[in-house]
């Protein structure tokens, strides 16, 4: 029998681990938990229905992403976000994204465009209904959108943290409804320039992009 061929047939099956670390991971990054709020682990065993070795493999994988904290006397808190590391996430974003969206136009994924089109468009919706966080979200979308497009896993995760990292920002320190506006430019320049440019062209309004939103959080907070 070939192991491989019949590997790619059985389902993915979640351990409850697995799903403790998708619901801790989505409240932080919604702000549900917020920074330096206390993780009490018996309490998320009785909220899951699951023993303490889920929740604490959980919990593990967290802290090894820096979401979670363990402090003497504090136990487990949600980890603040340090203003001062937000400009390092914008030059890592800055080095990495005009090489994500070229690969994703290199990749011919037919239904891209499409995608990031409906996500612009809610984005737009968003921003008339003053919808702060639904706007961080989507923001995220996009850009997960066109890193899974990369073809490259190691290029999708890293741009998920680092947007992550962005969005719970966000809950801290909201944009101005001006500066949404200009990633909405931006947002449609790279768009417009997957329909009609090639690969360069894409690159270049991705770092064009980047590059444009690091220098506004740096004039904002220097």
């Amino acid at each position: 029998m070939n192991a491989q061929k019949w590997a790619g047939r059985l389902p993915v099956v979640r351990s409850k681990a697995d799903l403790v670390y998708d619901s801790l991971r989505a409240a932080i990054a919604s702000g549900e938990l917020r920074p330096g709020e206390r993780i009490n682990m018996e309490e998320l065993g009785r909220t899951f229905g699951v023993s303490k070795i889920p929740v604490r493999e959980a919990v593990k994988r967290l802290e090894s992403e820096n979401l979670l904290t363990s402090r003497v006397h504090a136990g487990m808190t949600v980890t603040a976000v340090d203003p001062d590391e937000i400009r390092g996430v914008y030059l890592a974003r800055q080095a990495i994204e005009g090489l994500v969206a070229r690969l994703a136009a290199e990749g011919g994924d037919a239904s891209l465009v499409d995608d990031l089109a409906v996500i612009h468009e809610a984005m737009r919706r968003a921003l008339e209904d003053g919808g702060e966080q639904a706007l961080s979200r989507l923001n995220t979308d996009f850009h997960r959108r066109l890193a899974a497009a990369s073809g490259y896993r190691v290029l999708a995760d890293v741009t998920e943290q680092l947007l992550l990292t962005i969005q719970r920002y966000r809950l801290i320190i909201p944009r101005e409804h001006a500066d949404w506006r200009s990633v909405l430019a931006e947002h449609d320049a790279v768009i417009e320039a997957l329909r009609t440019g090639g690969p360069d062209a894409v690159a270049e309004a991705a770092r064009a992009h980047t590059t444009s939103q690091a220098r506004r959080e740096a004039r904002a907070h220097p």
